[in-house]
């Protein structure tokens, strides 16, 4: 039994590190190939966010605001405490580095998932990683289309962000002090509660997710962002010795000496990998719904996905981390360590105001990463069958809020490693579509 699960953690961290070379040697070779035209064009993605095209699909705001519900949530939270806790103050400055190649990445993807989609009956686009798998490698787009979405059922599961829910509420509300029923039973009965709630507004299909997620998702995403200044602006002494200990931990060469340092950048690359979800081929699921007609205007909306959600939220999150020094206690990790630090530092309520945010975050995502699910069961299947995904999800989310975190994060890691395999190798296969398209607009947009 030990030497099948030793394996077993091999072959999860052999296919990790491919996934570690694909996104960081393929976002280089993207950044090379479009010479930053992601990065370059960000004010652009801000004006086309809000421009829209009278044509069948979702907005391109509706679709950004869905994949940010995915991504700005738990991952941000209560990821970058794990990280924190597992690699020290320095992972911060690879999360970064990541999310700058991931800008890239969702731009490239992106922009495929509009410029190579198919059609629904009613005229509606269907895109995603698995339709420009499909239509632009032909002999072989169809099998990495499967592989893709078989993957993709289980890396879409609400694992992660049921789980830490539950935690979240049981670690701030106690409930045993009110009703002893053990921690068990209390996740159980918040599993059911999250279950209802998400049925709600999955079972109402596309429009009825995205209606939701952006009207919650800017006003979330204001709110963490208003209490994370306000927290970092009273205690502004500590914010130069927080930074100055992220960027000396991040390039530790007694670290480096004993080992240490590659695993630090490995972890700060998987966390931010799991924050933004750069290169997995999520959010183009998603972007390639959008109305939009010019492929590139799609992916650069698509492009400051990881700014907001990693650069933004991420950052907040650590540094009042690394501030409130929440992250020296050994017996803290994951939205334990993020509760400390903002119940120090914010008046001793921190953590119940986080909590509310935390529950909005939270299920936000549960909403949305379920039409993931329901996208990859009809391509493997029929799309009219895709919709029985939903009663699955829902059903495992009781189960993701009674499971150990490190089973959920094993899970996760392993299901967003073999997703990204063949969807960054599809990506740089078919990058120089999107470098020609480069070329043809290569103006001031």
């Amino acid at each position: 039994m030990d030497a099948l699960a030793s394996s077993i953690n091999q072959l999860i961290q052999s296919l990790e590190w491919i996934m570690f070379t694909l996104i960081v040697g393929g976002g280089l070779f993207l950044l090379v190939q479009s010479r930053g035209y992601a990065l370059r064009n960000i004010a652009s993605g801000w004006r086309l966010l809000f421009q829209k095209e009278n044509t069948k699909g979702i907005s391109r705001f509706e679709a950004l605001s869905a994949v940010l519900a995915s991504t700005v949530g738990l991952g941000n939270i209560s990821g970058v405490a794990i990280a924190i806790y597992m690699g020290g103050p320095g992972v911060l400055v690879w999360m970064w580095i990541t999310a700058a190649l991931g800008t890239v990445i969702k731009f490239y993807s992106s922009s495929l998932a509009v410029m190579l989609r198919e059609k629904e009956a009613d005229g509606s686009p269907l895109g995603g990683p698995m339709y420009y798998m499909k239509l632009g490698i032909p002999k072989l787009g169809k099998s990495l289309g499967l592989w893709f979405s078989f993957a993709g059922l289980f890396g879409v599961l609400p694992a992660f962000t049921a789980n830490q829910l539950t935690q979240t509420v049981i670690s701030v509300v106690e409930p045993n002090r009110y009703l002893a029923l053990g921690d068990l039973n209390w996740k159980i009965i918040l599993g059911v509660i999250f279950v209802l709630i998400s049925a709600w507004v999955i079972l109402g299909g596309l429009q009825k997710i995205v209606k939701v997620t952006s009207r919650l998702v800017p006003l979330m995403v204001i709110l963490y962002f208003s209490m994370g200044v306000f927290i970092l602006m009273t205690n502004i002494s500590a914010i130069g010795p927080a930074l100055t200990s992220i960027f000396t931990e991040a390039f530790n060469l007694n670290t480096a000496f004993t080992g240490g340092f590659w695993g630090l950048i490995f972890l700060g690359i998987r966390r931010a990998v799991f924050s933004n979800e750069s290169g997995v081929g999520n959010a183009p699921m998603y972007h390639g719904q959008s109305e939009t007609k010019e492929p590139l205007h799609e992916g650069l909306v698509a492009g400051l996905g990881p700014l907001l959600d990693t650069v933004l939220v991420c950052s907040i999150t650590g540094i009042i981390i690394i501030v409130s020094g929440a992250h020296l206690e050994n017996d803290l990790n994951g939205i334990v360590l993020t509760l400390e630090a903002f119940n120090r530092l914010f008046f001793g309520i921190g953590d119940q105001l986080l909590l509310l945010m935390v529950l909005v975050f939270g299920i936000s995502t549960l909403f949305t990463y379920s039409y993931y699910g329901v996208k990859c069961l009809g391509f493997l299947s029929h799309r009219k069958w895709g919709y029985l995904y939903n009663y699955f999800y829902l059903f495992s989310i009781i189960l993701s809020a009674i499971a150990t975190v490190d089973i959920v994060i094993g899970i996760i890691d392993l299901s967003f490693a073999l997703m990204c395999i063949p969807n960054m190798l599809t990506i740089l296969y078919l990058s120089s579509r999107v470098k020609q398209r480069i070329q043809q607009l290569e103006k001031p947009l």
